[in-house]
């Protein structure tokens, strides 16, 4: 298939050649990034939501949940899902096939599972490319769930607009949040299975954290804490998902009201430009010490103690990036 030819079936939102151009994205392939610049001027339409929070709070459950609302307005939604990746093939150890089994026949749902390949923040170098083939691809609708690794998981707040924190009552969730200061990235706490023990002083305790210190200001959005019960798939047996649904929409219009969409806009470029700078510099860095033996070289001076870290990074960024300091 020919990039331009790509290009045009993704916009079109043809299916197989978006799955494909992800897969590019992945293995970092040279002739994706030239086709993702010919998608980029049709992104950024979509509302992007994360929903981030500790392995085993029902997160992927309560997706599916959401698909199924948002599809009951006849919304398309994307949805990247960012597993550990196995330490072999850096693939996903989960795959979409295993989750939201009750949409993969639905056109307007398209799903990808992607591994996480070791970076940090929970999200995947190529998360942001892949959110951005969604929105390409017409998606209302794109969200994006992180691993589930803590405080580590900030990252997703540079990416989407809506952030929900899933947290559990009865494992501490609320105190370890508030702790690690994960809840600075949440715009609506969830607690999911709120129908076990302690539910209760779970909620007033994250809700004394929001509201301690906190500044009255009707220009600041003030996350709210929204009980659920999503953990079985069967709809009639969950609770609290219409409330969630008019919590989000209730947080976009307050995006858009005060014009903190257009902030919410310029830390994710922020987020992709550095990203991307990251990959390239290294990228060359290795391109030009392979053969060379330097590698090798500079492990073994820094080893014997003739050398540190921070001067080979100085001469290897001036030898292969011709870089000056600024005066």
């Amino acid at each position: 298939m020919k990039p331009q030819e790509m290009v045009d079936r993704i916009l079109k939102a043809d299916r197989r050649a978006a799955a494909r151009l992800m897969t590019m994205v992945e293995d970092q392939s040279e002739l994706a990034s030239e086709i993702m610049k010919d998608i980029f001027a049709c992104t950024g339409r979509s509302m992007l939501i994360g929903v981030t929070g500790a392995g085993g709070s029902g997160k992927s459950s309560l997706i599916e949940h959401l698909i199924g609302r948002f599809r009951k307005d006849d919304k398309k939604v994307g949805v990247v899902a960012v597993d550990p990746s196995s330490p072999f093939s850096g693939g996903a150890l989960l795959g979409d096939r295993i989750r939201f089994q009750k949409y993969s026949l639905d056109d307007g749902v398209f799903i990808r599972s992607m591994g996480s390949r070791g970076y940090m923040g929970g999200l995947a170098r190529a998360s942001s490319d892949v959110v951005r083939i969604m929105e390409a691809m017409g998606n209302d609708v794109v969200i994006i769930e992180t691993l589930g690794a803590g405080q580590d998981e900030v990252d997703i707040i540079h990416i989407a607009q809506t952030c929900l924190l899933v947290l559990t009552p009865g494992m501490g969730d609320d105190i370890q949040a508030i702790k690690a200061g994960i809840m600075e990235i949440a715009d609506l706490i969830v607690l999911n299975k709120a129908d076990l023990e302690g539910a209760n002083s779970c909620i007033q305790s994250l809700e004394s954290a929001i509201h301690y210190n906190l500044k009255k200001d009707k220009d600041v959005w003030v996350p709210r804490v929204v009980p659920t019960i999503a953990s079985s798939m069967q709809t009639a047996e969950c609770e609290g998902i219409e409330d969630l649904y008019q919590n989000i929409m209730e947080h976009q219009a307050f995006l858009h009201k005060t014009r903190r969409i257009d902030t919410v806009h310029a830390k994710r470029i922020e987020q992709e430009l550095g990203l991307i700078f990251k990959d390239e510099v290294e990228k060359t860095v290795f391109a030009g010490l392979k053969g060379t033996g330097k590698k090798r070289e500079y492990i073994e001076s820094i080893i014997k103690g003739n050398n540190n870290p921070y001067s080979v990074v100085d001469e290897v960024l001036s030898t292969f990036l011709r870089t000056e300091k600024l005066e």
